[in-house]
């Protein structure tokens, strides 16, 4: 499935289903995983077939991975988002303070995170926009700084059409450096010790296209190919 085009887009980007699918590709089998609200949230339904995940939340679950409707859910059991994990055999629940000791004691494998810029160097920044006024940094901080690896998972530009990936965040860091990995709704990129990578685009976009509404320089990989789907 895809979106429509935003101005002068060579094909439709992909839908924020599309991001978290290709996103929960690169969860592994049997890790402790944490997502932020958003995009993120939504790879917890949309795991490979024979993956099998440990899901943990800042407010103290460990363990989940199926999150149930609003409809269904129980108002008791509710991850740091707002979500309802679906109750399974061996679910552990404790306090913030337990949870947070997990989180800096570099106990989890991958963390899923939203952003409002990603820096070259992978700094992050995800939890206030200055003019508004606006943000809770919440567990963001934490995680970027202590999980073991950190991908992204965003909307490539903002509503217009204006680089969230830059040569240097003009929004307060959430942390820097921390960013592994960037999977977009034009692109997979990797950051690197000497600049992002290009792994995979879209459909129809090429290596200019993503170019155009990346500011840092972007280099291609030897296996660039299309976005993965399996």
């Amino acid at each position: 499935m895809t979106t429509g085009k935003i101005g002068t887009d060579p094909a439709p980007r992909l839908t924020r289903i599309d991001v978290a699918r290709r996103a929960a590709l690169d969860l592994p089998d049997g890790g402790i995983v944490n997502l932020g609200i958003g995009i993120p949230a939504l790879c917890s339904d949309l795991l490979p077939e024979g993956v099998e995940l440990r899901y943990q939340a800042e407010n103290g679950i460990l363990g989940f991975s199926e999150m149930d409707s609003k409809e269904h859910g129980d108002p008791n059991i509710m991850d740091a988002g707002g979500n309802f994990p679906k109750l399974v055999p061996g679910m552990a629940f404790f306090d913030s303070v337990e949870s947070f000791n997990l989180i800096r004691g570099g106990h989890i494998d991958v963390t899923v995170l939203g952003a409002l810029q990603v820096s070259r160097t992978g700094d992050l920044a995800n939890w206030i926009i200055p003019k508004r006024g606006i943000g809770s940094i919440g567990g963001g901080m934490d995680l970027a700084a202590n999980a073991k690896r950190v991908i992204i998972a965003m909307e490539h530009t903002t509503r217009d059409n204006k680089p969230k990936i830059v040569n240097e965040c003009s929004f307060p860091l959430t942390a820097p450096a921390c960013v592994d990995e960037i999977i977009t709704d034009i692109a997979v990129i990797k950051v690197a010790a000497d600049g992002l990578v290009l792994m995979e685009a879209a459909p129809g976009w090429s290596l200019e296209d993503v170019q155009a509404v990346t500011e840092p320089e972007l280099t291609v990989s030897e296996s660039f190919t299309t976005f993965r789907s399996d």
